[in-house]
């Protein structure tokens, strides 16, 4: 599903962000990536949806070298991820809904079948009653919500988030991790950059660990089953989406 093969990663003012990174995800499991801040976690979720390239090393999804794409080929390569990024990047000029519609639109989706996954994303987390809101009327627990609904709402196979839970409290914190795990059952393939040791504490989910740019350790993990594509249909907010 996922595989990095001898990976390295320099910014143009010389920072090297990724050495030498090797490793394999398999369809339906579950990892997460561990290391310091500005351990290069970002950066390697960046390169799996080619919003990076490689500078050394093959980057390959669904068997697919993502690093050598071209641009008219990656708007299909991301149909099939959902990202939830750091800093939410969330469009306070629309309500919640149209947050949550806008990659469908995007994608050419019709309206009416728009209409339907939208309202199942929302409601998988929680926030169907708040589909006229606008973003910066809601928590942080909330907001962060929303970025997994727009992240799901095209039923990607694979979902990338970058720190879900770095600025939310305990309790949202498990809310969260609760709703990664209930995608993870259904057969999803998901990778969870985190530093919040809560989150990590009693896992049997395999971690991934960088510093400084390098892979340090990968601990066992349980893998999870292949989806389904009834699985699939669940993991975005039921059948009836």
């Amino acid at each position: 599903m996922i595989k990095f093969n001898q990976v390295h990663k320099r910014y143009p003012a010389g920072n090297h962000a990724l050495k030498n990174v090797s490793f394999e995800i398999a369809k339906g499991e579950m990892v997460f990536l561990t290391g310091h801040s500005g351990a290069g976690k970002s950066t390697l979720l960046k390169l799996i949806a080619a919003i990076e390239r490689p500078n050394l090393g093959s980057v390959l999804v669904n068997n697919q070298n993502v690093g050598v794409l071209k641009g008219r080929a990656l708007p299909y390569l991301r149909r099939n991820l959902g990202i939830i990024f750091q800093d939410h990047k969330l469009l306070f000029d629309r309500n919640v809904f149209d947050n949550v519609m806008l990659p469908l639109q995007i994608c050419g989706f019709d309206y009416r079948e728009s209409h339907k996954r939208v309202r199942a994303a929302l409601d998988k987390v929680g926030l169907l009653r708040r589909e006229k809101s606008n973003p910066i009327a809601l928590s942080g627990g909330e907001q962060q919500r929303l970025c997994i609904a727009r992240a799901i709402v095209n039923r990607p196979t694979i979902l990338l988030a970058d720190e879900p839970t770095g600025n939310l409290d305990a309790a949202y914190a498990q809310e969260i991790m609760a709703i990664f795990k209930s995608f993870h059952q259904v057969g999803v393939t998901l990778l969870i950059s985190t530093h919040d040791s809560s989150v990590l504490r009693d896992t049997k989910v395999r971690t991934l660990e960088l510093r400084d740019g390098e892979l340090q350790t990968a601990s066992p993990g349980v893998r999870g089953a292949e989806p389904s594509e009834a699985a699939n249909r669940e993991a975005s907010g039921g059948s009836q989406a």
